[in-house]
């Protein structure tokens, strides 16, 4: 109900400014914000239902497309549920290949999170550099799956396939220099080209805080916008780095650890006033810790050789060499990818720290090849539900911070 000097206005649905797909429909005074009312269903794609149609295995692809911006910590989260319902575990290098791969995840998250956030708030150069790291973290993803977005990698008992001894090269489209300069770091194996990255991420992360941190711009634009206290993150159900910003110190891989993170050393950065600064400094931090995982993810993987999948057939694929030699083996190929496998009965519930928050798979099995149901716990979606409370009494241009500062994707906000 609009107040008698009040008018509503429509923001969105347009990008960037409105992430996407969202509409806001706010009440103003002035520039003042009374009241916003986010409106979704404008990108529905009904992955619920979708997954509850098909085989086990061919519902994997569709946890990519849900966040997209944080594709294989969306999988892990799916097939450690089936893992829960057949009571089986990885080998432990597949373990840690995840982990190595969740980690690499969550700084591409944090970095499209941060050049959008800071182009959101008029920052034009940081969205640069943050893609420049970003592109060398997608060739990761193509060297393990041939996709650079989309990388169905993880699989129920393990992993796709493991980690290349070589690196994919430049040859076309680029002048000698070009190509030496892109393949400096291409001449030796996955991990060496992982780790090449690692050292020197550090000191892109000191460059992005020169830019910002002490920017007086930044700072007004940041400290005590969208002020969120720790008692109303826990009651709207926030969880990631938007709780962690409010000075809760909860992550799930380390209060309820899952695969390798147990035996990893890192800190869980939390902040103080739980406003839009301390989101940027909490995500900023987990950077750092990430980059912190993934040396050690390295260094066991270098030293530790093994299986990557488990080696009961009636769940996983058998090695490529064996299904194309075997005739019993590449029937049994077929009919995993077409009929797949069953679950018993029952359900469980499997969740992992995505880089937005808690992203959690609610799976329930009839017994059939395909799930009876399948209910997704979406990272960002109690965030999205918060953006009322943290922006009423705040100026328009603030609302643009405050939406930035809780990166929401709508794929999996409208899943």
């Amino acid at each position: 109900m609009t107040t008698l000097h009040s008018y509503q206005l429509n923001f969105g649905p347009q990008h960037p400014a409105a992430h996407g797909v969202l509409r806001l429909v706010l009440e103003l005074e002035g520039e003042r914000i009374i009241n916003v009312d986010p409106h979704i269903g404008l990108l529905h794609r009904g992955t619920e239902k979708l997954v509850e149609l098909r085989p086990y295995l061919q519902s994997i692809g569709y946890m990519d497309r849900l966040d997209y911006v944080s594709m294989l910590c969306n999988e892990h989260a799916y097939v450690m549920a089936i893992e829960n319902m057949l009571q089986i575990t990885p080998p432990k290098r597949a373990l840690y290949i995840r982990v190595l791969f969740d980690e690499i995840t969550r700084i591409l998250n944090h970095l499209l999170w941060l050049g959008a956030h800071a182009l959101d708030v008029g920052a034009m150069s940081m969205f640069l550099y943050c893609f420049r790291e970003r592109e060398v973290l997608m060739d990761c993803y193509e060297a393990v799956s041939g996709s650079r977005l989309h990388a169905t990698y993880y699989r129920p008992g393990g992993v796709q396939r493991d980690l290349p001894d070589r690196m994919p090269l430049y040859f076309k489209g680029f002048s000698d220099k070009e190509k030496e300069g892109l393949n400096q770091d291409r001449q030796g194996s996955f991990i060496e080209y992982v780790r090449s990255f690692s050292q020197r991420f550090g000191e892109h992360v000191d460059e992005y805080e020169a830019l910002l941190t002490d920017n007086r711009i930044w700072r007004q634009r940041l400290e005590g916008i969208g002020v969120l206290t720790l008692e109303d993150a826990l009651q709207l159900g926030c969880t990631g780095p938007i709780l962690r910003a409010s000075g809760m110190q909860w992550d799930l891989r380390k209060n309820q650890p899952y695969a390798v993170y147990s035996e990893l050393n890192f800190d869980v950065p939390v902040g103080k006033n739980g406003d839009c600064f301390d989101r940027y400094s909490v995500r900023l931090a987990e950077m750092r810790q990430s980059n912190r995982i993934i040396m050690q993810c390295l260094d066991w993987l270098e030293a530790n050789p093994g299986p990557v999948l488990i080696d009961d057939y009636k769940i996983a694929l058998p090695p490529h060499n064996r299904s194309h030699t075997h005739m019993e083996e590449m029937i049994h190929h077929f009919k995993l990818m077409s009929e797949g496998f069953s679950l018993p009965v029952g359900e469980t519930y499997a969740a992992i720290e995505h880089p937005k928050g808690e992203f959690g798979i609610y799976l329930v099995s009839d017994g059939a090849n395909k799930p009876y149901r399948l209910k997704i716990r979406a990272a960002g979606f109690p965030h999205l539900a918060a953006l009322s409370h943290l922006v009423k009494g705040h100026l328009l241009a603030d609302l643009v911070t405050v939406l930035g500062s809780l990166d929401i994707v709508f794929g999996e906000i409208d899943r």
